[in-house]
């Protein structure tokens, strides 16, 4: 396992940060922004914008400054977004929604950069039929987007997870414990999901290709800031995807630049591409919002948000589903229209589209 693989787990107790104040950024009209982000293929662009100087060009264009800085925890990451020491954060949609949403701050996910098409997957030994899980252990990280895609699973043949036992384990012990006898079913997401199906024996037998949209990458920001800072976001949405423009391309400097990435994410060029194949990259703002203007988007969040309500991640003061207001674009809103906490906001991205940054 790599030893900056990225923990795609939510943290039980990360809402108690929001609990500092309704809104843990305060509006305010400023020129210096700070955005986090941790080690996974669709958020490593990041890295490559601001090593490359174009996150400051389009930061120097709008007149601020945006620091942008690896931390080596996700969950972590997410957590000091929430208690307003970043203006922005990278995370998948179930953990925008369950920790700083379901926390009171008022968030908007500003660019959808990709979705899970392969990298999430479940692996059974000796066998690939998902109704033969019934009564067994499954091991994974416990409420997080590998738990999310085991109830997914089950469902698909018609089960629950009343039909199984999910068996807590981190994401630094899967691989070892898999190479066990004892352990016979895990959930992971990659670079691990691919060493766990090369061991002898293994079957990928459900993935996140059969649930497109299901689990979302993207870069969300504080909604008051961006409010009273529209530069803010169409600084961060112009690097983007100039650089989503660059790793796309099949040129030298598009080779050297997933080159690059693939070093720093702890494998090489090559390693880098195979992680990028089992994810929908978004490389074009049109691509992005094709996608999260489709009722399979908004479909895919309405089950994001009944595992999150089911689970427990709404936080205590949830009573339904509905206790978290989703807006998701062209007027459509998941929940409660009073208590609107996640924004999927498309005016920065349709922007891009239309060439206006």
């Amino acid at each position: 396992m790599q030893a900056n693989t990225f923990k795609r787990a939510f943290c039980a107790g990360a809402v108690i940060f929001a609990a500092l104040s309704p809104f843990a950024v305060q509006a305010e009209e400023k020129k210096t922004f700070d955005i986090a982000w941790t080690i996974y293929a669709g958020w490593m662009p990041w890295q490559y914008a601001d090593e490359s100087g174009i996150m400051k060009k389009w930061a120097d264009k709008y007149g601020i400054e945006v620091n942008i800085t690896q931390i080596n925890d996700y969950v972590e990451s997410i957590n000091q977004y929430t208690a307003g020491q970043f203006d922005g954060v990278v995370a998948t949609s179930m953990d925008a929604l369950s920790i700083p949403a379901a926390g009171g701050v008022d968030t908007t996910a500003l660019i959808v950069g990709d979705y899970s098409n392969g990298n999430d997957g479940l692996v059974m030994k000796d066998s690939a039929d998902l109704t033969s899980l019934k009564g067994q252990q499954i091991h994974l990280v416990e409420l997080s987007v590998s738990h999310y895609l085991l109830a997914q699973a089950l469902d698909s043949v018609g089960m629950s997870e009343r039909d199984v036992q999910v068996v807590n384990t981190s994401d630094a012990d899967l691989v070892a414990a898999f190479s066990t006898d004892d352990v016979r079913n895990v959930v992971t997401w990659n670079p691990l999901l691919d060493e766990v199906a090369a061991m002898r024996g293994a079957h990928k037998a459900f993935d996140s290709s059969q649930v497109p949209g299901h689990i979302k990458d993207l870069t969300i920001v504080n909604s008051e800031t961006l409010a009273d800072n529209p530069n803010f976001g169409k600084a961060l949405v112009g690097a983007w995807y100039e650089v989503m423009g660059i790793l796309e391309s099949d040129t030298e400097e598009g080779a050297k630049a997933r080159a690059a990435l693939g070093q720093a994410s702890g494998t090489d060029q090559a390693g880098y591409e195979s992680q990028l194949k089992g994810m929908k990259m978004f490389w074009k703002p049109a691509d992005s919002l094709a996608f999260i203007e489709s009722d399979e988007a908004y479909h895919a969040m309405d089950s994001v948000r009944q595992f999150s309500f089911d689970h427990g991640l709404l936080g205590d003061g949830a009573d339904s589903v509905d206790f978290v207001g989703i807006a998701m674009p062209g007027d459509k809103l998941l929940g409660s229209d009073a208590n609107v906490k996640l924004r999927f906001d498309t005016t920065y991205m349709q922007m891009a589209a239309d060439g206006k940054l």
